[in-house]
């Protein structure tokens, strides 16, 4: 019953921090600051529970070293997504018409940062975690990249490719990320950094989300598999291959610092569930 509670816990904690975001979409500086705020209780609901289902100390979220390792994770987030724009822009299919706004740059901050802490929680906290277990490493891995890629075709753009897309892309790279650290800031960090960069920086479409203004006004135009047409640039082979390349290199480290599970033989999971 650890996964029902855990993921209804996260779960109502999503629900209640989008409805409250979505609500204060008008006033960015409000979005900001209950966006920050449903993060810090995002996270301690998600101590909490664990602690209470598990009985463990609930070290993926300890807080020595978390600035720092969200940090870095922001900085490979946007360096990444920086580098697919770089490659499309070099193509002549990113256009930067001129500055932007500092405005709604600042509510989509706490509107990606709820996003960013509450989906990992979720997707690699639950259910990428609890998988690894039973089933190990790799199985997990795949499994949890395939529904957090199904996951978004409920947005408005959404495409069977987009879907694909994130499966390969960002469902393994962060899930890669959290097994080569067994920490969730890392995860939580490249998330926000990667869906900051798209939406505040460089004003694209996030996940069929539809356009936004950030720092650069700017359009995109050109072949679907170069930009990711409705999608966005995560729709585009760049982005692809730019994660799936960070996805091998985190799973190189997994593997060198011993952090691979292998599968449960049957028997052992059997006992373990009596």
């Amino acid at each position: 019953m650890r996964l029902v509670w855990q993921i209804l816990a996260v779960v109502a904690v999503a629900f209640i921090g989008g409805q409250g975001v979505n609500a204060m979409g008008d006033n960015p500086w409000i979005t900001f600051a209950l966006g920050i705020v449903l993060s810090v209780v995002a996270v301690l609901v998600y101590r909490w529970v664990v602690r209470r289902t598990e009985h463990r100390p609930v070290t993926e979220v300890a807080g020595k070293g978390a600035a720092s390792t969200i940090t870095r994770g922001v900085l490979i987030g946007v360096a990444l997504f920086g580098a697919v724009i770089a490659n499309i822009f070099f193509l002549g299919y990113y256009h930067v018409d001129g500055p932007g706004s500092l405005t709604p740059a600042v509510g989509l901050f706490g509107f990606m940062a709820v996003a960013a802490v509450t989906e990992e929680l979720l997707f690699r906290g639950v259910l990428f975690r609890i998988i690894e277990e039973r089933f190990g490493t790799w199985i997990s891995l795949v499994v949890t990249a395939v529904l957090f890629g199904l996951s978004h075709l409920l947005n408005p753009d959404a495409s069977l490719w987009g879907a694909i897309a994130i499966m390969l892309e960002a469902g393994g790279m962060f899930a890669a990320a959290y097994a080569a650290t067994r920490s969730l800031w890392l995860p939580i960090g490249v998330h926000f950094g990667w869906n900051f960069a798209a939406s505040a920086i460089f004003g694209t479409v996030v996940s069929g989300n539809g356009a936004n203004q950030g720092l650069l006004d700017a359009s995109m135009s050109g072949p679907a598999l170069i930009t990711g047409g409705d999608f966005g640039p995560e729709g585009s082979l760049y982005s692809v291959v730019f994660c799936v390349l960070m996805t091998i290199a985190f799973l190189w480290l997994a593997r060198r610092r011993g952090n691979i599970v292998p599968r449960r033989p049957r028997a052992a999971a059997t006992t373990l569930s009596r």
